[in-house]
């Protein structure tokens, strides 16, 4: 199992290097669904992964300045207690039942999964305007940093999932951020609160060293493979494809009635959706050179 490991960290390590998305979220589900990981030992070797992981990612994005610190500092004042008490939650919930929680752990991430796949998907669909001038957080904003920090730092400590869904969103949303800052703010401030998680997981025991030593072998090279060869593929196509992956993944672990069914006419609608996004893309790319031979 130790070099199938290592081979999964490096297709995770390739996906987030050559794209930026859906490395954090994959990872937990592969370890139950395909390694047979129990969900609380999985959710824990996760998060320490991933803070390692992520801060290569984070350096790279703090140097290109493409961190936001203070907004950073806002919501990681709201999520790092946060994700202490969804750990601590985990962990009791662990101890109270035993073995009898892990079922309750896989609803709870399948659940989990579907939500953060959604939001994936409204993520793929979505935009607003930006600008690269200096973003000065008022009230507000900090108000909304902070929350978003509560719900989501809570979120990743008991289910390791939303690190960069949740956060990534809501930026995305509430912030005039431009696309580079806030896909950087998000590695950043996930690598801080994923260290700090990982922490409290370490502490419970809910971690295995072993696999996650393993996953790092692949996922580290992976990454910084990925990022010297960014693939130039349609942003919305990509996000549809993750969206369904994290989506179905959740429906697997949930496992309810007409599983199966939806599992199959899921795939087959986010396969239309994802070539439907990938012809508009290919045809706005033929454009340009269209008119181009067009005034030759």
């Amino acid at each position: 199992m130790d070099w199938k490991l290592s081979l999964a960290g490096l297709l995770i390590g390739l996906l987030v290097g050559t794209t930026g998305m859906g490395g954090g979220s994959l990872m937990t589900p592969l370890l139950v669904l395909v390694f047979g990981f129990k969900p609380s030992v999985a959710i824990g070797t996760d998060i320490v992964h991933g803070a390692i992981f992520k801060s290569f990612g984070a350096i790279q994005h703090r140097r290109l300045g493409h961190v936001h610190l203070r907004l950073t500092a806002w919501m990681l004042l709201g999520s790092i207690p946060f994700s202490f008490l969804g750990v601590g939650l985990g962990w009791w919930l662990t101890k109270r039942y035993g073995d009898g929680y892990e079922d309750t752990a896989k609803i709870i991430l399948g659940v989990a999964l579907v939500l953060c796949g959604l939001g994936f998907l409204v993520k793929a669909y979505l935009h607003t305007a930006s600008d690269d001038r200096p973003f000065i957080l008022g009230r507000r904003d900090k108000g909304i940093a902070v929350v978003t920090g509560v719900v989501g730092g809570f979120v990743v400590g008991l289910t390791s999932v939303g690190s960069g869904t949740v956060f990534g969103l809501v930026m995305l949303i509430a912030f005039p951020l431009t696309a580079a800052k806030i896909v950087g703010t998000d590695i950043f401030h996930a690598a801080i609160l994923l260290a700090a998680a990982g922490a409290g997981h370490l502490v419970a025991g809910s971690v295995d060293l072993t696999a996650t030593a393993w996953l790092l072998v692949g996922s580290v090279p992976g990454v910084l493979i990925g990022g010297r060869f960014t693939v130039r593929l349609p942003d919305r196509s990509l996000r549809i494809v993750l969206a369904a992956t994290l989506t179905l993944a959740g429906v697997k672990l949930v496992d309810p009635p007409g599983a199966n069914i939806v599992l199959i006419c899921g795939a087959v609608v986010a396969a239309i959706a994802a070539l439907v996004a990938f012809a508009r893309w290919f045809a706005a790319r033929g454009t340009p050179r269209v008119a181009e031979a067009d005034t030759g």
